[in-house]
This record gives C-alpha cells, structure tokens and sequence, in this order.
C-alpha cells in the first residue's frame, strides 16, 4: 500500500487507476483547433472540466479514503481545500460512507460551497476560515489531532499524488503514445508530482511544463531554495492554484525530474478563460486555464504532440467581470486615468471630441465636483479598439489643455479598480 510520505513509483498510479474504474469518469481527450493553429503543433486538451465532480480533485481524494482501514474510516476524515479537492472528498464520502469536514477559505467562490454541500450530502460538513488555503489546512491539522480523524491532503500525500497521476495516464492511454509535451497546472504539486512520477518510468521522453499563476509561484520558489519555502504574499484569484508553500512530499519528487516551470500573469489566464468560452464553448475556471495560457510563452516545436489539462470548471459566473477587466488591461486595451475638468458647461464635450477616439470607449466616469474650485477631478476608464491605439490617445491628451495622470497599474490606487 503506499503511505503519506512514501516515494511515488508508476506502479502506484497504475493501481490507483484501478480503484478509480467505474467511481470517476474517463474524461475526453480533445484536439483544440484554436491552440493547435496559434502554435503551429498538435494540442490535445484533458478535459477534466468534465469530471464527476468538474475537476480532476476527486482521483486523489477517491484513492486515499478508499485506502482506509475500517478503524480509520470509522473516526471520519477532514480535508482542507480552495474548493475543488473538497467536492473530491465530498463525492468519495458519500460514496464511501465515511463521514468528513472541510475546511474552506473564505475566498472560496460560492458555486463551489453549494457543489461540496450537494456532493457530500449528509456525509460531509464545511467550515469556513481564514483567507488562503494554507489558513485552511492549519485549521483543519487542529481538527484531526483533536478528533484523531484521517487528514486527506489537497496535494501533500503519496496517496493523492498517485490519483491524481491517473489523469495523464488515461490520456496517454487514449492517445495511444507518449506525447512530446504535457503542460500541467501547479499549485501545491500533486498532479504534477503524480505525472512526473509516472512518466519517468512509463515515459521519459516526454517533456514537461508546469505552470504556476504569477502570483502565486510556490514551486518555483521551492526548487529556487532548494526546499519548500512559506511565499509571504500571494494573489488568490486562481484559487484553485493559489498555495503559499509548495508540499513537502511533492517537492522531492518534482526536484528530481527534468520539469520546466513557467509563471503566467494572471490577466493572461483571464484572457485564455475568455478564449475557452467564447471561442471553443468551454466553461474553465481560472486553474483550468493555466496550462493552456501558457502555450504562448514557451517554445513548442511544429507538429509536436501537447497534451494540456484542463482541470476544472467550477467558475462562479459572477467572477466573469472580473475575468474580462483582468484581461483588458494585460491586453493593453484597457486604461485608467485622473482628469481635471474645468467646472464649466461644455467640458465633457470637449474632450470627447478632441481626445477621444473614434474607436475608443469610455467604461468608467466618476466625477467629483467641488464648488469652491474651478476644477474637479474624474476617474476615468477607457478602453481602446487595439492596444496600438494607445500611443495616439496619449498624444492627444498631452496635447488637451486639461490636467491629465495616467494610473500606472504598479500603483497602489490601481488595486481599487481590480
């Protein structure tokens, strides 16, 4: 049986895809029109958006519980989660019959809360506490050593490791060869330690690329020290990859493999979600576009073989305003900027005919008036046709005879219209 700590051979995930026959869903593996054309190569995507629970989560989670001797099962088990390896451990302890609790950021969006609630039904019981997954998992740490129950870790357990490992091993079993290429998203590591792990043996030609949100580059940081190390600061809107300190069972399998790690703003996942959706009809959540927004970044060769994983599509569909501002300005299309007016009829007017462009919107107007002044600042956001459009609209406001600031999005105002 492979143990929490213990090293993570092939043979392990090959006898996890054995527990997980007839409990998880082969999720397709699909051509991607759109990414194969702009790379010039072939590019499969896993789509794990599909998955029982809409994320690849539950493989690791099914893998550990079922694993549990009766003792064990009987004393429960608690999980901490940004809210997709929750939904995992909720579907495996109803079907299991092993009662659970989670414990949740209380950034976790919604529509994932209400999703481990109808998953788990009377199985399972959520917590919220804390405002990043590693908050989470301290809370849940307590929880066992007060209860004696099972701690079913996101990503931090050979066990885990080993589910998730199955998700490239079904692709490479349905594309019927190694691929040139997988590109992995990364948080804490396990699904990239789990492919790492089988790939070496099963594989090992096979390149691989993780990709890890800007913000919250942990892995990356860890192999940098040489073990894991605690981020100080993290961007938590790609939850599900959001993670202070990379694991410490994952990190010795990922620091003895030849894996390329890749850092992705996160207005650049903001526009590969839009693309998913508008483009190919695939709802993603923020996680599930990190490998594929990163494809533009590294250097694919022509008619190579990719595999992508897509893998999760638990978005709240009110996140999407945010998603489209975030992708605007990495784009370059979008642009805010401190006007002073003149209190005076007519000013408006003005500069909507001699600044702005006939392509070029305004989106946000917040005016302040002052009485006993002859000027009043306004906010305004503008957002432009093409980002080649810029240096023309700078030209003319510095040409305007209006006070004119232009927010650098380095400044610390800029986080207000995030």
């Amino acid at each position: 049986m492979t143990t929490s700590g213990a090293p993570v051979a092939a043979d392990a995930v090959d006898e996890a895809a054995g527990r997980l026959a007839g409990v998880v869903r082969t999720t397709p593996l699909e051509r991607n029109t759109r990414l194969s054309d702009a790379t010039s190569a072939e590019v499969w995507l896993k789509r794990e958006d599909l998955q029982t629970v809409r994320s690849y989560k539950v493989r690791g989670a099914f893998n550990l519980i079922a694993q549990l001797d009766d003792v064990a099962r009987a004393a429960g088990v608690v999980a901490a989660s940004a809210g997709n390896h929750a939904q995992g451990v909720a579907y495996a302890c109803s079907a299991l019959g092993v009662h659970g609790r989670v414990y949740l950021p209380r950034t976790t969006p919604r529509q994932k809360r209400d999703r481990i609630a109808a998953l788990g039904g009377s199985m399972i019981e959520t917590v919220l506490g804390g405002d990043t997954y590693d908050e989470a998992a301290a809370a849940a740490a307590a929880d066992a050593r007060a209860t004696g129950a099972t701690i079913v870790p996101a990503f931090d357990d050979a066990r885990t490791i080993a589910g998730q490992g199955t998700v490239i091993r079904e692709a490479v079993e349905q594309l019927g060869a190694g691929p040139d290429v997988v590109v992995l998203p990364v948080g804490g590591g396990g699904l990239l330690a789990g492919s790492l792990a089988w790939l070496k043996e099963r594989h090992p030609r096979t390149r691989v690329i993780g990709v890890e949100p800007e913000g919250a580059a942990g892995v990356a940081a860890a192999l940098a020290a040489g073990e894991p190390v605690t981020l100080s600061e993290i961007d938590t809107f790609v939850d599900g990859a959001a993670v202070r300190r990379a694991g410490d069972v994952t990190f010795p399998i990922i620091a003895a493999s030849d894996v390329e790690l890749v850092a992705v703003p996160e207005g650049r996942v903001c526009s590969e979600m839009l693309a998913l959706y508008q483009n190919d009809g695939i709802i993603a959540e923020p996680a599930g576009a990190l490998a594929g927004s990163a494809l533009g970044m590294v250097e694919i060769p022509d008619s190579a073989t990719v595999v992508c994983v897509l893998s999760g599509g638990n978005n709240d569909v009110s996140r999407y305003a945010e998603v489209v501002e975030r992708a605007l300005i990495h784009e370059e299309r979008k642009h805010y900027f401190l006007i002073e007016f003149p209190q005076e009829p007519g000013a408006l007017r003005r500069f909507l005919d001699e600044v702005l462009g006939p392509n070029e919107d305004i989106t946000l107007f917040e005016y302040v008036k002052h009485n006993n002044r002859e000027t009043g600042p306004a906010l305004v956001g503008i957002e432009l046709a093409s980002p080649d459009d810029l240096p023309s609209l700078l030209k003319r406001m510095e040409a305007a005879p209006l006070r004119i600031e232009r927010i650098d999005a380095s400044s610390p105002l800029f986080r207000f219209l995030l």
